[in-house]
């Protein structure tokens, strides 16, 4: 991909030695001495991002890529070809805003090309850079984080990793349909913030509701075109690497879960891993569980189904629910490849083009259920009012 070569630092041949025969490390077409991978071909490209600048509580971070890598790489490869690069390292430019384009000239050229961007940060703030490469093409899309807290801040001060939310959610011109936290913690998070979140018609899954029921999660990330993982969201016991960790959150196996859920949705064309640091890290207990979850992602990848929006609707049963209290009917769609279900929210006349990718919305089973038994599923619901 003739141009993006000037914004990565080729990778250090140390994160190559001593690999077994089949380790990752040695089928990956990686940025090193010998040059700039070819990316032909390929259905994902790793992108290492060297900013902490504009962290807040977790200076430090930008030492993560590397150290990710030396775990990544050492895991056994796939059944099947992969089609993984890796670009190497985007180095900080003189500004934060330098680093920020440079990711989202980066992202922005694979995506067109049908590869997804596989972001290893860095502070979360790397998001912002990650949404506006999709400013080009044209189309609202949905982003889910998954995260402790939400980080919508005052918008009025400079970015940073606690209030990057805000400016995505504010960004002109905007092309956010909906946005969804994964994991929050009641008790960090401010109640009015909760409230806005409401006001908007977004979705936020309690870590609670998670660690109760992780398969309700899926639909949010079948739903996603960018996950953004703030590490800091998995428990300290068991992902030490973060000045921000505390002593709940995601278990270790629930964070390769929703890794491997991200994966596997056709929808999703590009995820980051952020606010890893090295210098939080015990025995590299941190950058070997991230490097588990993106070989998780990479396995949901390779497992997906071409469901929507890919697939045709002839290869899905479809269900037709009147209620009759509200008057509304809803459609359901049941995939007969995956078993995964879907809601068909109509939209308002004239606007196909602009929402034609958000009207069918992922769901699960317990929707259908609910709306036999004369309920209105919510998902349906805060997609209705937004579409309207």
């Amino acid at each position: 991909m003739e141009g993006l070569e000037v914004f990565f630092q080729p990778l250090g041949a140390e994160l190559f030695e001593n690999l077994e025969k089949e380790a990752l490390g040695n089928v990956i077409n990686a940025h090193n001495e010998q040059g700039f991978p070819e990316t032909e071909g390929a259905k994902i490209a790793i992108i290492g991002v060297l900013e902490d600048r504009n962290s807040i509580g977790n200076s430090g971070c930008a030492s993560g890529p590397d150290a990710i890598r030396s775990y990544l790489y050492k895991l056994f490869e796939f059944d099947e070809e992969i089609g993984l690069v890796d670009l190497g390292n985007i180095t900080p430019g003189e500004t934060t805003n330098d680093t920020y384009y440079a990711v989202k000239t980066a992202c922005s050229e694979l995506i067109k090309a049908g590869i997804i961007p596989l972001i290893i940060g860095g502070s979360q703030d790397i998001t912002y850079a990650n949404y506006s490469a999709y400013e080009d093409l044209e189309q609202t899309i949905n982003l889910v984080t998954v995260d402790s807290k939400l980080d919508v801040g005052d918008n009025d001060e400079d970015i940073s990793s606690e209030n990057f939310m805000s400016k995505i959610i504010l960004h002109q011109p905007n092309y956010l349909f909906n946005y969804s936290n994964i994991g929050h913690q009641r008790y960090l998070q401010t109640p009015s913030i909760l409230e806005l979140m409401e006001k908007l018609h977004f979705e936020t899954m309690r870590l609670g509701e998670v660690t109760g029921n992780i398969q309700d999660a899926e639909p949010l990330l079948r739903n996603a075109d960018i996950v953004s993982f703030d590490i800091s969201a998995i428990r300290w016991a068991d992902c030490p690497g973060s000045k921000k960790s505390g002593p709940n959150g995601l278990y270790g196996e629930e964070a390769c879960q929703l890794s491997r859920y991200a994966g596997i949705s056709d929808k999703l064309t590009s995820v980051g891993f952020y606010e890893y640091n090295t210098n939080n890290d015990i025995a590299g207990t941190s950058a070997h569980l991230i490097a588990q979850m993106i070989w998780c992602f990479i396995d949901g990848v390779l497992q997906r189904k071409d469901d929507y929006p890919k697939g045709s609707k002839d290869s899905y049963t479809k269900y037709i629910i009147d209620l009759s209290a509200s008057k509304h009917q809803i459609v359901f769609y049941k995939s007969d490849k995956s078993d995964r279900w879907w809601m068909d929210v109509p939209y308002p006349a004239g606007m196909k083009n602009r929402y034609e990718r958000h009207h069918f919305v992922p769901c699960t089973y317990n929707d259908y259920v609910q709306a036999t038994n004369e309920e209105m599923p919510d998902k349906w619901w805060k997609t209705y009012q937004k579409l309207v």
